[in-house]
């Protein structure tokens, strides 16, 4: 049986005892039964997994205590900043979930012209939190140590303004570059996927100002969600550790 992996949210120190989060006590105490005297896995995002073992456990409380640690590097070398215009309810989630499980290092929803999301505020912010959530419920099951930050949402010019030293790239279904035919190596990129309806002819304009390049993934129209995932695997292979 495979040992649980928790996340906790506070660093965590060799020989301690520790009180785990809400959460995680609520997972391994109600969901997976567990008992005193049996073994987890924890991770504080600084790509150390801890031995632990639970020495007490109820319904709302478990205090584990941190037997050892070891470095467990599962990052690709491709650093990925994923920019997704919002996409509605699930798809959005599955987008994030299944990204941070092939690597992507951050994420940054976006609203653009044909975005079909919209909140205030308040619902944002709680959004936000939903996507971390899963950002960590994903690296428990998926090995990673490192944990991916889900940003403030902004809008789409905003984000192609930024600063970036890597390579910028933006999904069109009528560019003339694949991701084959980009120049070796690769250790930086900044990925743009747009809304289902696509870009508007102003905004593709705009994120050429900003330098960044129109790629191809095929002769198919994908859906967002799809050419997120197709386009991260691809670079992937090419540029990180997928192959």
């Amino acid at each position: 049986m495979r040992i649980p992996r928790i996340f906790h949210p506070e660093p965590l120190i060799t020989g301690s005892e520790i009180a785990l989060s809400d959460d995680a006590a609520h997972h391994v105490g109600r969901v997976l039964r567990m008992t005193p005297g049996q073994a987890l896995e924890l991770f504080d995002g600084s790509n150390l997994t801890f031995a632990a073992e639970i020495v007490q456990a109820d319904k709302k409380n478990v205090r584990v205590a941190i037997m050892e640690n070891r470095t467990d590097n599962r990052e690709s070398p491709l650093w990925l900043h994923l920019g997704q215009v919002m996409s509605r309810g699930e798809k959005m989630e599955f987008t994030i979930q299944k990204a941070v499980e092939l690597g992507v290092n951050t994420i940054t929803p976006l609203f653009s012209e044909r975005c079909g999301v919209k909140l205030d505020a308040e619902r944002l912010a709680k959004k936000r939190q939903q996507w971390q959530k899963i950002v960590i419920a994903a690296c428990e099951q998926c090995g990673r140590n490192s944990v991916p930050e889900v940003r403030q949402a902004m809008t789409l010019e905003d984000w192609c303004a930024e600063e970036d030293s890597g390579l910028k790239l933006n999904l069109h279904p009528r560019a003339s570059h694949s991701i084959n035919t980009l120049p070796q190596p690769v250790e930086r990129v900044r990925l743009l996927i747009g809304p289902e309806g696509g870009l508007s002819a102003d905004e593709i304009s705009m994120t050429t100002r900003y330098g960044f390049i129109d790629i191809l993934l095929g002769p198919r129209v994908l859906r967002t969600e799809t050419t997120a995932l197709t386009a991260i695997t691809a670079l992937q292979v090419r540029f990180g550790d997928l192959g």
